[in-house]
Parts: C-alpha cells; sequence; structure tokens
C-alpha cells in the first residue's frame, strides 16, 4: 500500500501533538522546533525560506505555511521566490494587481513522501535532544534534595528508578545501604547525588550512603532545621552502621540535640528505620577542641586528652572498661569520632592500681611477637598483656586485621607470662 505525502503529513502533526503531551518542554520552546523543522523544508525545496511565514497551532497541531511574492508584469520575474508574474497570481485571487503582495498556501502534500518523512525524522530528533536537556537542567538545579521513586529494574550492580514523570535514575550499587533489599514496584527515597551528560545523555545518580542523605532526612523530621533555628554542622556515616551529626542552636532557649531526637526518640526513630537501623549519635557542636572530642567519643567516658593541635592528633586515655565503647562494633565509634572533629584519635587504657598492678606492658612482649601484631592491639587501645587476655578472640578477630590463630598463638604466650 502506497503512503500519499498527505498522510505523512498528517503523521508529522500526529507525532508533533504526541510529543508535546508526553514530554515536560514548554510551548514555546515546541512552537521554535517545529517551525525550525518547516523552515528547513522550505530551504531544501525553494533555497530560501525568507518570504514564508508559518503559523502553527499548538492546540491542535495544525500547521499553515504561506508563501509571499511581490506581483510583477509579465517577463519582470527575476526571482521566482520573490516574485511572481501578474497572470499566475490572478489564478489565486482576480483581483490581484501589478505592486500587491501575493499570499500563497503552501501545503505539506507539495513537499513529497521523503522530504516529510525526513521532517518527522528532524522532528523527533530534535524533541529527544530537547527532552535531555531539560532534564539534565532539571535535575542539575536538584542536586542534595531528596526524590521519591519507584523501583523499575533491579540489576547486580545499579538499580533504576523511576520519577513521578517516568524519567529514568540510577541507584548504583556502592550507594545503597548494605541492607538495602529491593524489588520492582517498590518505593525508595534517596537523595540526588550526581548530574552529568554520559554519552550525550543525562545520568542521574543518587545516593542513599552520603551524609546529604541523613542531613536531608534531619531537615524534613525536625521543623527548626528547616527554620534555621538549629544548624547541621557536620555529617559523617559508615552507611548501615553508625553515624555522628553534630548539631547547634543559636538560641539558648532550644536544644539542639533534644529536639534532634524528640520525645522520647519520635523523631529520631524514622530515620533510623530509614537507614536500616543506622545508629546514629546527635552531638551538641562545641569550638572546645576537647570537649568536641569527649562528647564525639561517647557513649565511652574520658579520663584525660592530651591534643596536638599542629599535627591534629588526639591521645585519648580511658579505663579499661571505657576503651571499647570509645572504639565501638567494628571501630566504627572512633573512626567516626575522628572524620567528625577532624583529629587522628588514638585510645589508650589507664592502668589502674588494685587489677593491674601485677599487669605487663605489651612492649615487654616484642621479642617473641611481631612488632605490627602489636601495634594492631594498640589500635584498639589494648596495650597491656591482661587487656588481650582478657578480650575475646571473636571480639579481637572483628576489631582488627589478625587472623584466628594468630590471636590464639598471642593469647598463648601472654598467659605463660603469668604463669611463671
Amino acid at each position: 500500500m502506497k503512503i500519499k505525502a498527505k498522510d505523512l503529513g498528517i503523521n508529522l502533526v500526529e507525532s508533533f501533538s504526541e510529543f508535546k503531551e508526553f514530554k515536560n518542554i514548554d510551548r514555546a520552546t515546541m512552537m521554535r522546533v517545529l517551525e525550525d523543522v518547516f523552515r528547513n523544508i522550505l530551504k531544501k525545496k525553494y533555497g530560501n525560506d525568507a518570504n514564508f511565514d508559518i503559523i502553527i497551532n499548538t492546540e491542535t497541531g495544525d500547521i499553515e505555511m504561506y508563501h509571499l511574492r511581490l506581483i510583477v508584469e509579465e517577463g519582470e520575474v527575476e526571482d521566482p521566490n520573490l516574485h511572481i508574474a501578474l497572470a499566475e497570481a490572478q489564478t489565486l485571487e482576480p483581483d490581484y494587481a501589478v505592486g500587491e503582495d501575493c499570499i500563497q498556501q503552501v501545503f505539506l502534500d507539495d513537499f513529497g513522501r521523503r522530504s516529510i518523512l525526513n521532517a518527522r525524522q528532524a522532528l523527533m530528533s530534535r524533541i529527544i535532544e530537547l527532552e535531555k536537556d531539560e532534564l539534565f537542567k532539571k535535575y542539575k538545579d536538584k542536586r542534595g534534595e531528596i526524590i521519591t521513586g519507584e523501583v523499575y529494574n533491579v540489576w547486580k550492580r545499579e538499580i533504576m528508578v523511576l520519577d513521578d514523570e517516568g524519567n529514568e535514575l540510577s541507584l548504583p550499587k556502592e550507594h545503597m545501604i548494605p541492607r538495602d533489599m529491593y524489588k520492582k514496584g517498590d518505593t525508595l527515597r534517596a537523595v540526588i547525588h550526581e548530574v552529568e551528560m554520559d554519552k550525550g545523555s543525562p545520568k542521574i545518580v543518587l545516593s542513599r550512603t552520603s551524609p546529604e542523605f541523613l542531613e536531608r532526612l534531619f531537615e524534613l523530621e525536625v521543623p527548626e532545621i528547616l527554620d534555621g533555628l538549629i544548624t547541621i554542622k557536620k555529617v559523617v556515616r559508615e552507611p548501615g552502621e553508625r553515624a555522628k551529626v553534630a548539631v547547634e542552636s543559636y538560641d539558648d532557649r532550644i536544644d539542639p540535640v533534644g529536639a534532634c531526637v524528640g520525645v522520647k526518640g519520635a523523631r529520631i526513630h524514622g530515620i533510623v528505620r530509614e537507614l536500616r537501623n543506622e545508629n546514629i549519635d546527635v552531638i551538641n557542636f562545641t569550638t572546645n577542641t576537647n570537649l568536641y572530642i569527649q562528647r564525639s567519643l561517647q557513649p565511652a567516658a574520658i579520663s584525660r586528652i592530651e591534643l596536638n593541635d599542629d599535627k591534629k592528633t588526639a591521645d585519648v586515655f580511658l579505663d579499661a572498661d571505657q576503651v571499647s565503647l570509645a572504639i565501638g562494633k567494628g571501630g566504627h565509634n572512633i573512626k567516626l569520632a575522628g572524620k567528625l572533629t577532624g583529629y587522628q584519635i588514638e585510645v589508650y587504657r589507664m592502668a589502674t592500681a588494685i587489677n593491674d598492678e601485677d599487669d605487663v606492658d605489651l612492649d615487654e612482649f616484642l621479642d617473641e611477637i611481631d612488632t605490627w601484631i602489636i601495634e594492631e592491639f594498640k589500635k584498639i587501645g589494648l596495650d597491656s598483656a591482661k587487656s588481650v587476655i582478657n578480650t575475646p578472640v571473636d571480639d579481637l578477630m572483628r576489631r582488627t586485621e589478625l587472623e584466628e590463630e594468630t590471636i590464639i598463638e598471642v593469647q598463648k604466650i601472654l598467659k605463660t607470662e603469668f604463669e611463671d
């Protein structure tokens, strides 16, 4: 079956209406694009589009084109695109006279099948490019904002998420909380992390692990933050495990920590659930470095801190029963405290006269135990023989880089000291 040029013209107009309905492009832009497409058709057919008017009805999709030429006497037509002989003009309108402008309507049928097919393809390409640009601009301005989307596809390395307009967003595996489990159709919240052009197409990357995500969640749950009464000074995270949030209030009547936690933890519980039970410590910010480090190592009680501001290091001394609290499960507490304060924190166990008078410093065993192994124990606050002996093997394996056989052998060596 042959396709008539007229039918192709209708298809071209319908494709415009379709794009207008489903793509988020403003009316003025659509009119400009469509006019450009038709002017290109005119240039190819007539060599010039200067004497043509194009009228577009954006409501119905109707397109009208008119050719404007000056009416001249027979034999005076120098350029057929600019002039028209009187006799030819009068076939269009008998009342025309020399010197008047002749207005002749141009129909899509006049361009031929191939030209209209090319125009339709050009229109589609232009609209797709415009849509990409609009999507990039839209999300570039929204970087750092929380978005709610629907899971459309789950792959090994990433999840495809659709926003409320059907745009495709990416949530890579490395930006997911370890305990995140999603399937198609689920709704998720994440922060817009990166917006960039990749091979001509916008790529919007989401994140649930960035500190910004936690900060935005606090803004949603704590009205005082959104109102500017409370300021979030810094957020550090080990996604899915632990986070520390330093807050400050410029109004002495407002307790920033209490406001963020809420009555009986009502405000923070929703955030904890969203982050898959990530433990969140809310800390009152202070410019007093000593006090700031103490607060950042909560719930451990600090006995003494020795600061080196030039090297940004802090030696923290604690009672034996507070060392594990300061370090935290998997070392997360001390690691986050260091990120929050900007200091390299080392913890040291303080000996007590009653329990540790017969204890032995680990350095006394350098002739039997490799230096790097002893350093591994010191990193987690264990600097004496009894502190290593009294710590379960499983705990030592989790908190250090040592293997089970090494730990057992070390404890055996240390126990021999006290047996003698």
